[in-house]
């Protein structure tokens, strides 16, 4: 929290009060709008100074999602389940689930994206087809054929920067409004974290299987199917 010898920071009036998607005595899942970074830069309030204004408390960020990202995001309300939380990222035993919308016409409509990340110019990043320390995608997609759009369901079995957006790149059907990988101009950039999947085991010893689903609330989407709303059942 900033303190009085803290720089003046802008709150984001458009984009705040957030969603509350689930909660319990250990975390708070909340729903990030895009445009807003996890952190505060330049003056401007980032998501987590936000979220502890909003909700009047201490909260730890345990995954990320980048600036133009909307969605789903866990928050921890004490170190100790900070920790526990950064550690089932860490260990790949939350699933997560993202959606995406194109224009352009992928090179194959469902499958896997395997490669390399390298750093492109400008903060870019590029996938490479040697596979040393691959980023792994898998997906599904889906022609709307009323808006003419295609939608994609995307697994992310890795967690690198601009992952993602990257494989969309290399499939040849760059993210709507995503202007850094050359996609269609757009209101927003169509990447939205869907869903999050995990067994929550607690230091009391209380488990419980926990899906947390948030549905876009910026843009122009095109409809989900109806199967999507169980992903791990075709990813």
């Amino acid at each position: 929290m900033p303190d009085a010898q803290s720089p003046a920071i802008t709150p984001h009036n458009n984009l705040s009060p957030f969603s509350v998607i689930g909660q319990t005595g250990d975390w708070l899942a909340v729903h990030k709008p895009a445009g807003i970074g996890m952190h505060s830069e330049e003056g401007e309030a980032g998501f987590v100074v936000l979220a502890e204004q909003q909700f009047d408390s201490p909260l730890w960020p345990v995954h990320r999602l980048d600036k133009v990202t909307s969605g789903v995001i866990l928050l921890a309300k004490n170190a100790t389940a900070a920790a526990r939380l950064s550690a089932l990222f860490a260990e790949h035993k939350i699933q997560k689930y993202y959606l995406a919308q194109s224009a352009q016409k992928p090179k194959k409509k469902q499958g896997w994206v395997k490669g390399d990340m390298t750093k492109g110019r400008n903060g870019s990043w590029m996938l490479q087809r040697s596979s040393s320390n691959p980023a792994i995608t898998r997906f599904i997609s889906h022609f709307d054929e009323r808006r003419q759009t295609r939608l994609f369901l995307l697994k992310p079995l890795t967690g690198r920067t601009h992952q993602l957006r990257v494989a969309l790149k290399s499939l040849g059907a760059a993210i709507d409004g995503d202007s850094r990988y050359a996609g269609d101009p757009a209101d927003r950039t169509y990447l939205h974290a869907f869903m999050l999947c995990f067994r929550d085991e607690s230091d009391d010893g209380d488990a419980q299987d926990i899906v947390l689903t948030c549905l876009p609330e910026q843009g122009s989407w095109a409809s989900l199917p109806e199967d999507w709303q169980t992903p791990w059942q075709i990813l």
